[in-house]
């Protein structure tokens, strides 16, 4: 925005406007500040709720990874990004884990790899895998690996979910936020079977409706018995 132009005062003498049109004036630049400062102050408004880091959007997928050197283990690929910066995040999973590959790789839109890093460890066998590093911008890619000691498409499947932490300082203090978690969702690539409309947050539901007709079935046959004995 160009900077408004302050006319500079002059030395001659001026004929002096009344009051009614001062005020007038007063109220009509004031009004045009507001304007003009709200205008500036929407904008980021609206872009902090986006990237509010206690409510990030994160989406991502898991499929097969690459082999590792020396290991005959199944490989899961994760890919996710999200609408902020983040300092680590953490893919945690239902199936036992048994390796850990590091450093996952950081692209961004124009998959483009970046410099930004993360470095990833975890207690093995596990359950989850942690990275701590960062990237500068929402929307970087982060793409990693981790190894399962069954088959990519074996039930139950692996289902990843990811929650997502940034580090920042605010008045000169360490400040963290975390969010998540999100589903990654089963292995892309395998073939549908009845398992696949459900996930870590649909999880399939529990026979009640058969154990409920069970039971009814022994109320009846009690009953045949009573009325026989009759």
């Amino acid at each position: 925005m160009h900077p408004i132009n302050v006319p500079q005062q002059r030395t001659e003498t001026l004929l002096h406007a009344s009051r009614t049109a001062h005020r007038k004036a007063t109220l009509w630049l004031a009004a045009i500040v507001g304007v003009l400062a709200l205008s500036l102050a929407s904008p980021a408004f609206s872009q902090a709720e986006e990237s509010n880091p206690n409510n990030y959007n994160c989406l991502g997928s898991t499929s097969a990874g690459q082999r590792e050197a020396g290991s005959e283990e199944q490989q899961v690929q994760y890919t996710f990004y999200c609408n902020g910066p983040i300092t680590g995040f953490q893919v945690q999973s239902q199936i036992p884990v048994t390796g850990v590959s590091s450093p996952p790789i950081v692209t961004n839109l124009e998959k483009k790899e970046l410099p930004d890093t993360f470095q990833c460890s975890g207690e093995l066998p596990g359950w989850a895998a942690n990275c701590v590093g960062s990237t500068v911008n929402g929307y970087e890619n982060v793409t990693g690996q981790i190894a399962i000691g069954t088959k990519l498409c074996a039930e139950p499947r692996v289902d990843l979910l990811l929650t997502v932490v940034y580090a920042y300082l605010e008045k000169g203090k360490v400040t963290q936020a975390i969010s998540g978690p999100y589903d990654l969702g089963r292995p892309k690539g395998c073939k549908p079977d009845f398992y696949s409309k459900y996930n870590r947050f649909n999880p399939q539901p529990l026979p009640q409706k058969k154990q409920a007709a069970k039971k009814g079935k022994k109320k009846s046959s009690k009953k045949k018995a009573t009325t026989k004995k009759k």
